[in-house]
């Protein structure tokens, strides 16, 4: 069952990618061109979502929405899960007062509400991706640092790792050969599950109007942009993109959650995001 699961997460998710990878290339619309002339034109054959309050094409929209967002998703989870693998083996390696002072900073900056920094950050550098990055990936690096922790004390303490000490293995070799390594499955879990959180985090925040600039499609500038067309009728603004939105994200924690299973049997240290 979970292996079908899986290959039905994996099957839509290419899907997606194909249809944000290859509509805004081989469609012959413009989708930054205004046409009010068919301005909130329903779904038809000629316009599979409908088009938007300034006639957009909303198929062309949606599609580079989805690649503007898991781009920026992409780029959050891979800087959260390196500062999260970063920080978690060093408190992890060098134990004592250092772990006590890493991870208290870990409580700390956890304790803060994401969303709220996220939006003090993005809001000095308004309409900048690499703010929008920067915001998600360090609030959501915590729970990474604490898996990370947690297998680099259980790892240091098995009979492979002193026989390597005691064979002359220098405390870089066995970093980069036994405790990366070993450590490397749950950091790609992490990188896996985080991605739904980057994308909905990013919605959100364009959707607040902190985040990318209207002409730059993403699922959360499209959802805010849906808002007026929604109180004139124009059901399908809202509801092409955040379909997209939900099937993407929840295709992404079902695969995720499937790689767990897969790479990191059940055991107490599994990493919930």
């Amino acid at each position: 069952m979970a292996k079908h699961r899986f290959s039905i997460a994996v099957g839509v998710l290419i899907l997606v990618a194909l249809y944000a990878g290859l509509v805004p290339w081989i469609a012959d619309v413009d989708d930054r061109v205004t046409d009010f002339a068919q301005a909130r034109t329903a779904p038809s054959l000629a316009h599979p979502f409908g088009t938007d309050s300034a006639g957009r094409e909303l198929f062309v929209r949606v599609a580079a929405g989805i690649r503007t967002s898991l781009l920026i998703a992409i780029a959050c989870a891979l800087l959260s899960t390196v500062i999260g693998v970063v920080v978690g083996t060093t408190a992890g390696l060098l134990g004592g007062w250092v772990d006590r002072i890493v991870m208290r900073g870990t409580d700390a900056v956890n304790a803060l509400p994401h969303l709220l920094l996220g939006i003090v950050i993005v809001a000095m550098f308004r309409g900048s991706i690499i703010a929008i990055v920067l915001s998600i990936a360090l609030t959501h690096w915590t729970q990474v640092a604490r898996i990370i922790r947690g297998e680099i004390l259980n790892l240091r303490d098995r009979p492979y790792i002193d026989a390597a000490v005691l064979a002359g293995a220098s405390r870089r070799h066995v970093i980069t050969r036994h405790l990366v390594p070993a450590a490397a499955p749950q950091a790609l879990i992490a990188v896996v599950l985080l991605l739904p959180h980057a994308v909905w985090h990013e919605s959100t925040l364009s959707f607040l109007g902190f985040g990318l600039p209207p002409h730059k499609p993403s699922l959360g500038t499209l959802l805010e942009e849906a808002r007026s067309s929604l109180l004139l009728g124009g059901w399908w603004t809202l509801v092409f993109p955040a379909a997209v939105l939900v099937i993407t994200t929840v295709a992404v924690a079902v695969a995720g959650s499937a790689l767990r299973s897969a790479l990191a049997p059940p055991r107490p240290s599994e990493l919930r995001l």
